[in-house]
């Protein structure tokens, strides 16, 4: 996909779409480049710490590391081979240089607090000048910093952080922001590299020969854990670009995974649907393992595993139960929620959050996503310990003593608790997910007393989440409000996927909530969530629907859906959380939840194909 260059101009014309960028990163931290070879997305040291770059957010005081053709160009964007060092490359009327854009993966002994970003750019042919202005904004753009620079090495200090860069090409100052200005004739290079400096980590310059190697090692680092994927089918390209983009998401030191490293980018430009993802929904983390083990990933698993009995997530005691929504990356539970009045949000969508509050909420579908994890990984990875069973058999008892009760949901509406047939359904998951460990294991638990749950709440579902006048399951008991949700129903085996119910309950949903392929999550005129505005679809519904129409039976309708929604993928394979009305990526970006349901949807699709 070819975009013309832009900078400056109208209000509209100071934001690059969504869409219009790449991730890189090191398993600790990721940083967004545009197709205009701008960084106007980055958070130092860790995915939730405060931005250095945040130009996404606010084109004036957010912060950006503008690298430039200084010429009128077109740009090309695509990864590395099974990788995700990324390439942007410029064409001009006398050239074609490209920028590497990388973060060097490290274990904790070699420098991994330097977190080092390199930004090679490379004159392929012709030649071509380049133009570099590095214009950090410390603290999400409130911190105020200075910039002391030496020929080819620039150090940008802060109250909280300070930073180093070194290049190859000379560099100058005004005392804020730091810029080159160079040309390269062709077969010529610049390096840049930015590093986190301090007591333990000094400034240290990257010259090209280091940077080589830096890249080689980055290269091989992807490929060789790519190479570990047992997927073979159609849509090789796309499941893997996901798989990449999921393990981008994990934080190396806990095995912690974030929902997206993005805070704050709009469900609805405009509008107020704005939130802090760079934390650990149980949710999101639990179905990304799942993902993660189709393609034979077992390492991230384990590690997911670890992250949850070493920060004793299962051990927790709370107002909510043993577990809350979310958690941070190093297993915190305190995420309290703000707002930065003094950014004006993507394309004047305010306000910026940052922290999140949902984390007081209930929402009990989130134990039926964690214990199928835990089942799934007791079935393929390895099984599970003794200890991790008896946190198991504590949950399992907990929910035996509190399913039967209104939450937020799986969407988080701020609209007060309801009675939600997906919360039940995940409850009886749960239930059902721990007997079959226990039965298949011979693992100590009150079989009698879990068995009890596990019916009640498969004949309550049947009895009030079905509705006659519909002819489908719905949101709440006793509504009559369709969610897509309930597609869940026969992925979780709560229902077999050509039950008459079932199929009355796709049609009905195919009618309401579809729209091309793509899938609403609910109606928000017809079930108030608590916020104003409405929003795109929702992705991982749209992908659920391939996967439903899949296991029903219906393979032409599922493939020609699978299809578009690939359509709607951006030109590197990336999605944000929602579609817009026009095709746009709304929402925080990149989105485990879509990535993962895309490997999901693709991996069944095909075995049912053949």
């Amino acid at each position: 996909m070819e975009f013309a260059y832009r900078s400056g101009g109208v209000d509209g014309a100071r934001y690059l779409p969504i869409s219009e960028h790449g991730l890189i990163g090191d398993l600790r931290t990721a940083a967004l480049v545009g197709t205009n070879g701008t960084i106007d997305w980055y958070c130092c040291p860790r995915f939730d710490a405060p931005s250095v770059f945040a130009s996404i957010l606010d084109a004036d005081r957010g912060g950006s590391w503008e690298l430039a053709a200084d010429v009128p160009a077109r740009t090309r964007q695509f990864y590395f081979p099974d990788t995700n060092v990324l390439i942007t490359r410029f064409y001009a009327a006398d050239g074609v240089a490209e920028i590497q854009d990388f973060m060097p993966v490290v274990d904790e002994s070699r420098e991994a607090s330097r977190h080092r970003l390199i930004r090679r750019v490379i004159c392929v042919r012709g030649t071509l000048p380049f133009r570099a202005r590095i214009a950090p904004r410390f603290g999400y753009g409130a911190e105020a910093h200075t910039v002391r620079v030496q020929a080819h090495e620039a150090v940008f200090e802060s109250p909280s952080i300070s930073l180093a860069l070194t290049s190859t090409a000379p560099l100058e100052s005004d005392g804020m922001d730091v810029w080159s200005h160079f040309k390269l004739l062709e077969g010529e290079s610049v390096v840049f590299a930015l590093d986190k400096v301090g007591d333990d980590v000094r400034p240290r310059a990257c010259p090209h020969a280091e940077a080589e190697e830096q890249f080689e090692a980055t290269v091989r680092f992807w490929s060789h854990w790519l190479g570990r994927s047992r997927y073979r089918g159609r849509w090789r390209e796309m499941v893997h670009r996901s798989a990449l983009t999921l393990k981008l998401l994990t934080y190396a030191p806990t095995g912690a995974i974030v929902a997206a490293p993005t805070t704050s980018l709009p469900e609805r430009v405009g509008g107020e649907r704005n939130w802090d993802y760079r934390y650990v929904w149980v949710r999101d983390a639990a179905f990304a393992i799942y993902a993660m083990l189709r393609l034979g990933f077992t390492t991230e698993a384990e590690a997911f595993m670890g992250f949850l009995s070493e920060r004793g997530i299962m051990r927790g005691v709370g107002p909510t139960g043993p577990l809350q929504i979310m958690y941070g990356i190093d297993g915190r539970t305190d995420l309290p929620e703000s707002e930065l009045s003094h950014l004006e949000g993507h394309l004047g969508s305010a306000p910026v959050r940052v922290g999140n509050a949902a984390t007081k909420q209930l929402q009990l579908d989130i134990y039926g996503a964690l214990i199928d994890s835990v089942y799934l990984y007791d079935k393929w990875g390895q099984p599970i310990s003794s200890d991790h069973w008896d946190e198991v058999g504590t949950v399992v008892d907990w929910l035996c003593d509190h399913w039967d009760q209104p939450d937020e949901g799986v969407w988080e509406t701020r609209g007060g608790r309801k009675n939600f047939v997906y919360s039940r359904l995940m409850c009886w998951v749960a239930i059902e997910r721990a007997i079959r460990m226990a039965n298949r294991r011979g693992l100590p638990a009150d079989l009698p007393r879990w068995q009890r749950n596990r019916d009640a709440i498969y004949r309550q579902i049947m009895r009030q989440g079905w509705s006659a006048e519909r002819g489908a399951f719905v949101q709440g008991l006793g509504d009559d409000v369709l969610d897509a949700s309930v597609l869940m129903m026969p992925m979780a085996k709560f229902i077999s996927p050509t039950d008459p119910k079932w199929l009355s309950t796709l049609d009905a949903l195919t009618t309401d909530l579809v729209s091309d392929s793509l899938v609403y999550r609910y109606d928000p005129e017809a079930s108030p969530d608590g916020l104003r505005g409405s929003e795109g679809t929702f992705s991982i519904c749209s992908f659920w629907y391939v996967e439903a129409l899949t296991r029903a039976g219906r393979l032409e309708e599922a493939r020609l859906a699978f299809e578009k929604m690939l359509t709607y993928g951006n030109h590197l394979g990336l999605y944000a959380e929602e579609i817009g009305r026009s095709g746009e990526q709304l929402g925080n970006f990149p989105q485990a939840f879509t990535h993962l349901s895309l490997i999901s949807a693709a991996f069944n699709l095909d075995r049912a194909l053949g």
